[in-house]
Order: structure tokens, then C-alpha cells, then sequence
């Protein structure tokens, strides 16, 4: 029986020991995760929108004239 408690005992040792070690891998590795997926959001955002806004500013516009019409004349000076 006591080999068993021993067992328990180093295996609940070990895990501990794993887990602290993994939680300070991933403190320290936390704003370079954070910086690498942020800048991949921004340049997928980037992909969307430049994609979506030509579509929408060709959307919006109107159609441009083909011929103009004659020059406005300016207002005569009343001096």
C-alpha cells in the first residue's frame, strides 16, 4: 500500500511541477502570441476591406458624363 501512496505522491509531484512550468512558458510567451495573431487579424481585415471597397465606392458612384455642356458665363461687374 505504501508503494501506492508513493506512486500518488510523486505522480501529483510531477503534474504540479508540469503545470507550473506550462503556465510560465505561457506567461512568458503571451504578448508574442498576442502581437503574431493581431497582426495576422490586421492583415486579414486589411485583405477584406480592400476587397469590399471598390465594390461599394463603384456602387455608390454615379455614371460619369460622356459631353459637358456649355461654360457658364461669369455674373457682369455692376462698377
Amino acid at each position: 500500500m505504501q508503494k501506492v501512496f508513493n506512486l500518488l505522491g510523486a505522480t501529483a509531484f510531477l503534474m504540479s511541477g508540469a503545470m507550473i512550468v506550462g503556465s510560465v512558458v505561457l506567461y512568458t510567451r503571451i504578448p508574442s502570441l498576442t502581437k503574431y495573431y493581431m497582426s495576422e487579424l490586421k492583415l486579414e481585415l486589411t485583405k477584406v476591406v480592400t476587397q469590399m471597397v471598390p465594390a461599394q465606392i463603384d456602387d455608390v458612384m454615379p455614371e460619369l458624363p460622356s459631353t459637358t455642356g456649355p461654360a457658364i458665363e461669369t455674373p457682369k461687374s455692376p462698377f
